[in-house]
């Protein structure tokens, strides 16, 4: 069917890594390993926190739902990912490609406010624990997670609305392995201009939201940490927040250099490694920083391993 400056496209084709067709089947292994350990970390995590009645605290409402985002969105990618090492044909449909990165954004972005909801209630803990039950009461972990939720959502929902409904003449080859903005930008045959300045928006305003949320918290938490006079009272402090901080580091780290970087032809490749990192690493590495380093965690799971065998 014509359309005003080219053919409608029906499917995309992810074009996936470089010279992924010599080391599929080894790809396809690895990335397998890597997505039943998301599987089963995320899952588990989820389930413990769930059973154990000592983990029932905001930190770890937060945590459970931050397990349940990594979860969505790695399984929004990597099934296909998986799907296109060992096919010669390597299609995606245009409805599967929009619902693909809807959800990732979805996700993703709400992956960054329950960051930042967790860097605030570590704030409170330390630095005004006598009203801790009150500030960070049920009601108001519900409605900073459906605030991280509908923040996700909006800011999805407007970039897919104006990718997809761009005329794409170009080619339907995404230069990704899956489908992410600024490679279906490059397809399209009509001016992009206001497509990049929403996302520039959009993402640099979550983007540095979060991060002077988390930044502000972690000063605060600083200072009045210092102020204790006992070494063992400020390494109690900085316990508390160690598992959140490296996850915070990480996952902003991977994230800033996407956003950041230009896209270039010769920084495509490292951009597409960095996506697998924070899209595909960060969900699998997430349960293992908060299974090593916060002594609740390891607790509850000694506890279900005692009651076990």
């Amino acid at each position: 069917m014509e359309q005003e400056n080219g053919t409608e496209v029906t499917e995309f084709v992810l074009l996936g890594f470089a010279g992924q067709h010599r080391f599929g089947h080894i790809l396809f292994l690895l990335f397998l390993v890597i997505y039943v350990v998301i599987l089963l970390g995320n899952i588990g995590m989820i389930l413990l926190i769930k059973i154990d009645s000592a983990l029932h605290t905001p930190m770890y409402f937060f945590l459970q739902h931050l397990a349940f985002v990594y979860l969505c969105y790695a399984s929004a990618i990597t099934p296909k990912m998986l799907q296109n090492f060992v096919r010669t044909e390597k299609s995606i449909s245009f409805i599967g490609c929009m619902v693909q990165f809807l959800v990732y954004g979805i996700f993703a972005t709400s992956d960054l406010y329950i960051l930042a909801s967790m860097a605030v209630d570590r704030y409170v803990v330390i630095c005004n624990p006598p009203h801790y039950p009150v500030v960070m009461s049920q009601r108001v972990c519900i409605q900073l997670l459906v605030g991280s939720y509908f923040m996700g959502f909006i800011n999805a929902s407007v970039n897919t609305s104006f990718t997809f409904s761009l005329n794409f003449c170009k080619s339907n080859a995404v230069n990704h392995f899956f489908c992410d903005e600024l490679p279906i930008l490059a397809l399209v045959c009509t001016n992009v201009k206001l497509n990049i300045m929403l996302l520039t928006v959009f993402v640099g305003f979550n983007l540095m939201f979060t991060v002077l949320v988390v930044l502000f918290s972690y000063t605060y938490i600083l200072a009045a940490s210092l102020k204790i006079s006992s070494t063992a009272g400020r390494k109690k402090a900085f316990s508390t927040c160690a598992s959140h901080l490296t996850a915070v580091a990480i996952f902003y780290g991977a994230l800033s250099y996407v956003c950041l970087h230009h896209s270039t032809t010769e920084t495509q490749e490292q951009e597409k490694a960095a996506s697998v990192f924070y899209g595909i690493m960060v969900p699998m590495i997430n349960p293992v920083i908060y299974s090593l380093r916060n002594h609740e965690v390891k607790k509850a799971l000694h506890g279900i391993r005692k009651k076990c065998f």
